[in-house]
């Protein structure tokens, strides 16, 4: 189990780990620990936005900070996914054309038009944040990856090589799978204890999203890969930053 969480944080964050061998035995288990890279990165966000709020930062330093902090704690593995995606889909190929443009390394105009849009927006829904917000967003963290697991052990593999493929295949699915539904349901009931109308909001919104993250596995690409679960996971997160940040405007905390 040591072994399984080290992989997991070792392939999903920039935290140092000791090394561990990514055998059959210990991949068997390691997805069981994503949403603990989440749960860290939750950690984070709320103490160091905690401490912004305390310094009284302005609103634009603190957006900034608050931005770039996932991308730096995660290495970025999940923004590629993101962006190899939206190339893809706006390639408006066959379904071969798309997944042949996810294992493409150069980077296409799409990918860089999506990757300005999405962190200008970014930017801007984390100036509106207030600190009642933080331990709402440290547990989205956790549900996103919990739902971007799910997926992986759960959809259709849209190839048998690649990243999704490497995890789905060594890991004990059922087991990954009810701890995903463990660690969601754990979720639901901390977001609507911290706040009834923002949890449930939460909890709407990353439905909808993992509804759509199905839809466009199954429509456009026949299947998951982990671009596609890196793509789910980043618009998620955006997503519940979105709805945070209108919610406390028109009722619960704010």
């Amino acid at each position: 189990m040591l072994a399984a969480c080290i992989i997991a944080f070792s392939m999903y964050s920039k935290v140092p780990m000791p090394k561990a061998d990514w055998n059959e035995k210990n991949m068997k288990y390691a997805f069981c620990f994503f949403p603990f890279v989440g749960a860290v990165l939750g950690v984070i966000i709320y103490g160091i936005g905690t401490l912004l709020f305390h310094i009284h930062v302005s609103e634009l330093c603190f957006a900034a900070l608050m931005t770039v902090l996932p991308i730096l704690y995660t290495g970025g593995i999940h923004v590629d996914g993101l962006l190899d995606t939206l190339d893809a889909l706006h390639s408006y190929g066959d379904r071969e054309k798309k997944l042949e443009i996810l294992k493409d390394p150069h980077t296409g105009a799409f990918a860089i038009i999506g990757a300005v849009c999405y962190f200008v927006l970014s930017l801007g829904v984390w100036s509106e944040i207030s600190p009642e917000g933080l331990p709402i967003i440290a547990v989205g963290y956790v549900l996103t990856r919990a739902c971007s697991g799910l997926s992986i052990v759960t959809f259709t593999l849209a190839k048998n090589t690649g990243l999704a493929a490497t995890f789905s295949d060594m890991s004990h699915k059922s087991r990954v799978k009810v701890t995903m539904f463990v660690y969601s349901v754990v979720c639901f009931i901390a977001l609507l204890w911290i706040d009834m109308f923002l949890g449930i909001g939460v909890i709407a919104v990353s439905l909808v999203m993992f509804a759509y993250h199905y839809h466009i596995c199954k429509k456009e690409f026949g299947g998951i890969t982990g671009d596609l679960a890196g793509y789910f996971l980043q618009l998620n997160e955006l997503a519940i930053l979105i709805w945070i940040a209108i919610g406390c405007r028109i009722g619960g905390m704010g």
